[in-house]
């Protein structure tokens, strides 16, 4: 099969009550559920459609034990499925970078299940990056201060570790870490993830093709789809 990388979607399986509820918040549970569904569904096909050639393998980093027929239902069935739950992110980030290395794979990149425009020249800009000889990291900054991907070809414990998980200071304190340890980064652009009222409302106007923040990203066909049929209840 030739070197392939793993790209692992962070994600627990969508339940109303249990999912995005700052997002539900603003728009229901059982809306708020649905749309999580969607995401997962449009990451998977931007990792889909990263070229074949280049080697990649998708899977669902998941949680909780005992979801996995959810899962099974929004990724495609090429992709695997990898059971992490520990409570604490940093713990679950590096078993996953550990474990995927180790399936074999020649580098790993973890996403978000939230940004379901993910561009998929993004995933190849990393893959890229990460196979230009030396150690290095690869780090996709999130507009909220954290980040939407995160690439390693060894399972670097550090960049995980002393990180005040879902603040504002989450990349930043990982490029200390990499810093650190002497570890070379590679920045992605720029992009977001839909968790609240403010970025959902991103998400519509790029949908949309209306100016705002983040503009020409993948084509979210689960959420257009979704959207379009429940424009009432959520828009």
């Amino acid at each position: 099969m030739g070197v392939t990388a793993a790209i692992g979607i962070i994600c627990k399986a969508p339940k109303p009550g249990a999912t995005k509820s700052r997002l539900a918040a603003a728009i229901g549970p059982d809306a708020a559920a649905e749309l999580s569904s969607c995401f997962l569904q449009d990451v998977a096909a931007a990792i889909e459609a990263v070229p074949e050639d280049i080697g990649r393998c998708g899977y669902g980093v998941y949680a909780p034990a005992g979801t996995e027929k959810i899962l099974r239902r929004l990724f495609p069935p090429s992709f695997g499925l990898l059971l992490r739950t520990d409570a604490d992110l940093g713990n679950v980030l590096f078993a996953a970078t550990r474990d995927l290395l180790a399936a074999p794979h020649d580098c790993v990149l973890l996403v978000n299940g939230d940004s379901p425009t993910l561009p998929t020249a993004f995933l190849i800009q990393a893959i890229e990056a990460l196979r230009v000889p030396g150690d290095r990291l690869v780090l996709g900054p999130a507009s909220d201060g954290g980040y939407y991907l995160i690439g390693l070809k060894h399972p670097h414990r550090e960049v995980f570790s002393g990180i005040e998980w879902s603040t504002p200071s989450v990349a930043r304190t990982t490029l200390q870490r990499a810093q650190e340890i002497a570890l070379e980064t590679t920045l992605l652009p720029e992009w977001y993830d839909i968790d609240d009222a403010e970025t959902f409302r991103w998400l519509r106007d790029e949908l949309a093709g209306r100016p705002g923040r983040f503009l020409g990203g993948g084509p979210a066909r689960a959420t257009r789809a979704y959207l379009g049929s429940a424009r009432e209840a959520v828009w």
